[in-house]
């Protein structure tokens, strides 16, 4: 995902030339405050095992061919629901109650998705959330979004960014990545953040996405910026409205298996996620 000449003017027509522009200054500021409201926020307040607000979310499901992941995907308050204590809970299982079909054969752990699509999108701004991921091999946390043209352009073409990713054999690490045609999947363009081991607490993951630019922070340090000089030539597909997802894979490509030394159930815990326009 953006970037005097002067001459003598009489008293009275600079007067009133001071007056036009502290009048244009009080409409420019109140518009930059109009503008730098939120527009998508979620604290996840509610009973403890109560479900998602299904006004801004709605489950994913199924399993992930296509990363290799091993979870099937559930609906409903059982891999994710609220704490009572102002948190979504996301919890992968290792089971399949449902008997669950996965690419590979029976499914063997369970999760959930969660997106926005088709119920909030926006171009631009800040996006927020206060999360603890999960740990242990195979671990595969992820906050990211999608180009909600994805239905007719199709991925990449749509756009992603990977506003956290983490896999647990790394974890004093996380990624913010973005992919698009020319730099998708293992050639996305990315950094890294080594920090303290991210299971431990709670850490604030965040964009702050301009026309042509995108810079990534954790815990309010930015630590990548990115711009259309950084995708070699190719398109940047940064400048329409996307739309939130919130998911935690087990297995997979990136991260691999889940292996002896990984417990379960495994968690990612949200706090909150804050959207604002500016």
């Amino acid at each position: 995902m953006t970037p005097s000449l002067r001459r003598s003017r009489p008293l009275p027509v600079l007067a009133a030339l001071f007056a036009i522009a502290l009048a244009m200054s009080g409409n420019a500021a109140a518009a930059a405050s109009s503008q730098a409201g939120p527009s998508f926020t979620d604290d996840f307040d509610g009973p403890a095992g109560s479900g998602v607000d299904t006004g801004k979310w709605h489950f994913e499901t199924g399993d992930n061919v296509n990363n290799h992941e091993r979870e099937w995907y559930t609906s409903g308050t059982d891999n994710a629901a609220l704490d009572g204590n102002g948190n979504l809970v996301i919890t992968a299982k290792k089971e399949n109650p449902g008997n669950y079909q996965c690419w590979y054969g029976s499914c063997e752990y369970t999760s959930a998705r969660l997106s926005t699509a088709g119920q909030f999108t926006q171009a631009y701004g800040h996006v927020e959330a206060r999360m603890k991921i999960p740990r242990g091999q195979g671990m595969w946390p992820a906050f990211w979004m999608l180009g909600d043209n994805i239905g007719s352009a199709g991925w990449p073409q749509c756009g992603e960014i990977d506003i956290m990713e983490n896999v647990g054999n790394e974890p004093n690490t996380v990624h913010g990545t973005i992919h698009g045609p020319g730099y998708s999947g293992s050639a996305g363009v990315g950094a890294a953040y080594n920090g303290p081991v991210f299971a431990d607490d709670f850490h604030t993951y965040a964009i702050d996405w301009s026309p042509n630019q995108i810079k990534w922070s954790v815990d309010g340090t930015v630590y990548e910026t990115r711009t259309p000089a950084d995708v070699n030539g190719n398109q940047w597909v940064f400048d329409h409205p996307f739309y939130i997802i919130f998911n935690l894979a087990v297995g997979g490509y990136w991260p691999g298996d889940p292996d002896g030394s990984t417990s379960f159930p495994q968690q990612l815990v949200v706090d909150y996620v804050h959207v604002t326009t500016g």
